[in-house]
C-alpha cells in the first residue's frame, strides 16, 4: 500500500491535520503517511488516534505529535516546545533535538529524543515511558508522577524536583538533585526495565552499570510544617 503523502509548502496545515482525524484514518485503509516540508510548522500532526505511521521529514515547531494514540510518528529533524505533550500511547521518535518539555503531562507511550532534550522535559509526566540520546536541561522530571526517563547524557539543575513515583536513570552526570530527589539501589529489576527501555528506544548494548538510578525520597507527599523550605 503506497503512503499518504501531503506537502506542507503547498497544503495548508488545516488541511492535513483535518485529514489526519478523519474517520476511515483507521490503520486499514491508510498505514503510512508522510508530511514532507514542515519547515517548523506547529502543531503537525497533533491528535492522531489510529494505528498508523507518520513519517514527518524535517524540522516542526511547537506541540507536534501532542495527544498522541495509537499512532508511531517520527520526526526526521529537531522539534519546538512540548512535542508529544499529553501523549497517551503509541511512539514519537525524534532523530534530532527537542526543545523544552517535551512530553509534558503525556499518560503512556513512548518518546524517543535522539538528540538533547532542553529544560524541563518530562515535566508532569503521568505514565509515559522517554528516553533521551543525549543531555536533558534543568528541572526535567519536575514533578514526575509516573513513568521511566532514561537519560544517556547528562543532566541538569533541579532534576527530579518534587518527584513522584517516576524513575530516572541516568547515564552521566546530573548538575543537582531537586527537592526529595535521591539516588536509589539499582536492582536486578531495575536493570531489567532499563535495558527493556533502551531496546525498545533503539540503543541497546549500553553499558548498564554505568548508569544512576534516581527517584523520591517520600518525605515531600504529605504536608508537614519542618518541610515548608522545600515547597
Amino acid at each position: 500500500m503506497d503512503p499518504l503523502i501531503f506537502d506542507l509548502s503547498t497544503t495548508p496545515l488545516r488541511e492535513v491535520n483535518a485529514a489526519l482525524h478523519a474517520a476511515d484514518l483507521d490503520g486499514e485503509i491508510v498505514r503510512e503517511i508522510v508530511i514532507d516540508k514542515p519547515a517548523g510548522a506547529h502543531s503537525v500532526a497533533v491528535g492522531l488516534d489510529a494505528p498508523v505511521k507518520v513519517s514527518v521529514e524535517g524540522h516542526v515547531g511547537y506541540y507536534a505529535a501532542g495527544m498522541n494514540q495509537q499512532a508511531e510518528v517520527v520526526i526526521a529533524g529537531n522539534a519546538g516546545t512540548g512535542v508529544a505533550e499529553n501523549m497517551m500511547s503509541g511512539t514519537v521518535v525524534v532523530r534530532g533535538n527537542a526543545s523544552q518539555s517535551a512530553g509534558a503531562t503525556a499518560h503512556g507511550g513512548l518518546l524517543v529524543i535522539e538528540g538533547d532534550a532542553a529544560a524541563r522535559c518530562g515535566i508532569s509526566m503521568k505514565g509515559v515511558d522517554i528516553v533521551v540520546g543525549g543531555n536533558v536541561g534543568h528541572s526535567s522530571a519536575f514533578m514526575a508522577q509516573a513513568g521511566r526517563l532514561v537519560v544517556r547524557g547528562d543532566a541538569g539543575e533541579g532534576l527530579g524536583d518534587s518527584i513522584y513515583e517516576t524513575r530516572i536513570y541516568v547515564r552521566g552526570t546530573v548538575a543537582s538533585l531537586g527537592a526529595d530527589c535521591v539516588a536509589k539501589e539499582m536492582r536486578a529489576e531495575h536493570l531489567e526495565e532499563l535495558a527493556g527501555l533502551l531496546k525498545a528506544a533503539g540503543f541497546e548494548g549500553d553499558d548498564l552499570s554505568a548508569y544512576t538510578r534516581y527517584g523520591s525520597a517520600r518525605s515531600l507527599y504529605h504536608f508537614h510544617v519542618d518541610n515548608t523550605g522545600a515547597y
